[in-house]
């Protein structure tokens, strides 16, 4: 099938590379630019993740549905005196043109109250340390998609202009506009800038990288074209998941990383592949190869000798790594299934670039790929290319590496299990977070707004934890009155009714409201068991659902994927022993990768460095998604070493040698697509979103820890020591082997 494949790009490579400038310029088109009315950016959400049918998602959608109140925004207002007599004039304009907008309900600030700020009911609207008040601005609750988009716009460029009219009376004053609305705007902006940046930073990089492999531009420009193509395709697959389910923000930029990656990955395999078989079928006399006709059949034979070999190791690891994101679709938080979904949409199109126009882009190159390129002719240059462009000597430093490794297999096998264990350490006290603006960096204005708002008026904030009791306003008092008395409760608000139901707001004794102190009420608070039926939420209430729809999913999640893997390495290999290995060398590759993760971030030692300010634990869904990726890049990096270990193998040389040349074969293109997508990874890293951040440096953490010391030393020391038992499997799964075996 493969080897068909190939001869039908190697006859048909325009129309091929026609075709995928098209689709590329179209998906451009579409989810960046938006020529069909709307981009991608503009059809983006982001909140706190949920879990589906939990008590706190339902406890949200009771209060959702009794607020009958429209959009807010608040203008926060410093260093000014609210009691000064000359404020209320200066507002006045301001307050009577916010009511005008189309759209505004109302306008409240403590100075239009009966004795302004010595009226009780302005005790929410000043600030605490007397140094500030609030303007708030409430929208009608009716209107429609468009209107509301246009009264905000306008509120909040309207409110921005206060502080500037105030200082003829405050001189010093300064403001701060926000609402739910700016949040959204400010996360999913964000998202598409540290987007831009992440790919002005990572492209350059990862093309330098790719000409100091092959030797020059042309080569190193096919993985890169791939990897473009990919990008647009993933983008617009995200832009057609928006019409059917909520896509949050972040999936851009992990379902982004990951087109990329893959795409260089698998580009760098095919356009080594290619080289060497073109070298095997040209003869290399000086001069002739330069006289052969270009109709003399060597390069479309490459292509489909390429497409036959290394192409179905892109397919199968394309397989593997499809599975393993596929694994997000059992759990029930939507923000996963979203990624679950996009990420095995992007590892189809990556595959479909590389197996259709990197191949096409090659057949069209022809000969040239073997030639020298301009670079190559710099004397300076030339001496660095010489040592890192890709040959095809069958010994070098990697198999010198696997000699070394195969003299002491158990002492390098024991050391290597260590330093793993000692890099996981840190997972023994991991603590997951659903974190909302505090994703947004220091000096972002919504964080700001939303931490100003906590400190100086916590009264006018909602409450961390909020109880939806279907009980009557008596009942729901008393039974107030007994959460009040929990140790990690510091006060309650008084109950509201909200049509049939009471809501209750509760403060723990914290302000972090996903912190121990406010997860420690959650559970009191669920554990008091009233005569009514109740609903806890809050950020706190729903992290605790989110980790507890992890939990249930994941056993389901590993058994899928670890029987899958399962097969498709025996089917591969023939083997039962190389499966199970390969899982427990993930495995522990994964834990490791976590702990540095829970190391750098939840106990922010890397604060500095990285830009940013730990929540005090990592994300919810991040150690989903690294698990995910990082499973499949993984698998990744095993395909490409044990498909040159196997086909060795199957041609009768020694287990030792079989490792060492297989190796010597594959651990160039192992180091290069690492070191190119642990590139593209650090590129996301630079980003200011910090649920980005944390999945890019897990992930580029887990390809170099997989890519070096599992790749380089653990694989081949386990493969030394187990030797034949490698290819161990029952007689009845050898059988089955021998009819349906993945081979070359």
């Amino acid at each position: 099938m493969f080897a068909r494949l190939g001869r039908v790009v190697a006859h048909h490579p325009r129309v091929i590379v026609v075709g995928w400038l098209v689709l590329a310029v179209l998906g451009y088109g579409l989810a960046v630019l938006g020529v069909h009315g709307e981009s991608l950016f503009e059809r983006l959400g982001t909140g706190e993740p949920t879990a589906p049918g939990s008590e706190s998602t339902q406890g949200r959608a009771i209060l959702e549905d009794a607020d009958e109140s429209g959009t807010s925004l608040t203008l926060v207002l410093s260093q000014v005196d609210p009691a000064s007599t000359e404020l209320a004039d200066a507002l006045a304009p301001a307050r009577t043109q916010l009511a005008e907008i189309p759209g505004v309900a109302s306008v409240i600030d403590p100075l239009v109250l009966p004795d302004g700020v010595e009226n009780p009911a302005a005790a929410p609207l000043v600030s605490q340390r007397g140094d500030g008040f609030l303007v708030v601005v409430d929208l009608e609750p009716s209107l429609t998609g468009a209107q509301h988009a246009t009264a905000v716009d306008a509120v909040a460029a309207r409110l921005r202009e206060v502080p500037a009219e105030l200082r003829s009376v405050a001189p010093r004053v300064t403001g701060i506009v926000g609402g739910t609305p700016l949040i959204v705007d400010e996360i999913t902006s964000q998202v598409e800038q540290d987007l831009r940046r992440g790919e002005a930073i990572t492209l350059p990089l990862a093309l330098v990288v790719m000409v100091l492999v092959f030797g020059g531009f042309l080569a190193a420009a096919m993985p890169m074209a791939g990897a473009l193509a990919s990008i647009a395709g993933g983008l617009a697959t995200v832009l057609g998941l928006s019409y059917v389910m909520e896509v949050d923000a972040s999936v851009v930029n992990v379902v982004t990383v990951l087109g990329l990656g893959l795409s260089i990955d698998y580009g760098l395999l095919i356009v080594s592949r290619f080289r060497e078989e073109l070298h095997r079928l040209v003869d290399h006399d000086e001069g002739r190869a330069a006289r052969r006709r270009r109709g003399d059949g060597a390069v479309a034979a490459a292509v489909e000798a390429t497409m036959a070999t290394a192409g179905r190791t892109v397919a199968f690891s394309a397989l593997t790594v499809g599975i393993s994101i596929a694994a997000l679709l059992v759990f029930p938080p939507q923000i996963l299934r979203a990624i679950g979904a996009a990420g095995c949409a992007v590892v189809v199109i990556a595959v479909l670039t590389a197996l259709t126009l990197v191949p096409a882009l090659l057949a069209l190159s022809g000969r040239r790929m073997l030639r020298p390129g301009v670079l190559a002719r710099v004397p300076g240059v030339r001496t660095v290319l010489a040592r890192t462009s890709d040959d095809h000597a069958e010994e070098g430093a990697f198999s010198r590496l696997a000699a070394r490794v195969q003299r002491h297999p158990w002492l390098v096998m024991g050391g290597v299990v260590v330093l793993l264990g000692v890099l996981a350490a840190p997972l023994a006290h991991l603590e997951l977070r659903n974190s909302t603006t505090g994703l947004l960096p220091m000096g972002s204005a919504q964080r700001e707004f939303v931490e100003t708002l906590a400190t100086d008026y916590p009264a006018s904030t909602s409450p961390a934890v909020t109880v939806v009791a279907e009980t009557s306003l008596t009942q729901a008092t008393a039974w107030a009155d007994q959460v009040a008395e929990l140790d990690a409760v510091a006060t309650v608000d008084p109950p509201a009714a909200a049509g049939p139901y009471v809501v209750i707001g509760v403060r723990p004794g914290s302000l972090d409201p996903g912190g121990a102190v406010a997860r420690d009420a959650v559970q009191q608070i669920r554990a008091l068991d009233p005569d009514f039926e109740t609903w806890v939420t809050g950020q706190a209430a729903a992290q605790i659902d989110f980790v507890a729809a992890l939990a249930g999913g994941a056993p389901w999640a590993a058994l899928v994927v670890a029987l899958a893997t399962f097969a498709l390495l025996f089917l591969m290999t023939g083997s039962f022993v190389i499966p199970v290995k390969a899982l427990v060398t993930n495995a522990l590759s994964l834990a490791a990768s976590l702990g540095v993760l829970v190391w750098a971030f939840q106990d922010g030692h890397l604060e500095g460095p990285l830009g940013f300010v730990s929540t005090g634990g990592v994300e919810t869904y991040v150690l989903a998604l690294v698990i995910a990726f990082g499973f499949g890049l993984a698998m990744d990096y095993e395909v490409f070493l044990l498909s040159r270990i196997k086909e060795l193998h199957d041609q009768g040389v020694p287990t030792d040698e079989a490792v060492r040349l297989g190796l010597q074969r594959s651990g160039r293109i192992i180091t290069s697509a690492a070191a190119i997508i642990i590139l593209v990874f650090a590129g996301f890293v630079s980003g200011q979103l910090l649920v980005i951040k944390e999945v890019g440096f897990a992930l580029a953490v887990a390809v170099l820890i997989d890519a070096t010391i599992v790749r380089l030393l653990l694989v081949p020391a386990t493969m030394t020591i187990l030797d034949r038992l490698n290819w161990w499997a029952p007689a009845w799964a050898a059988r089955l082997h021998r009819r349906l075996e993945i081979t070359h």
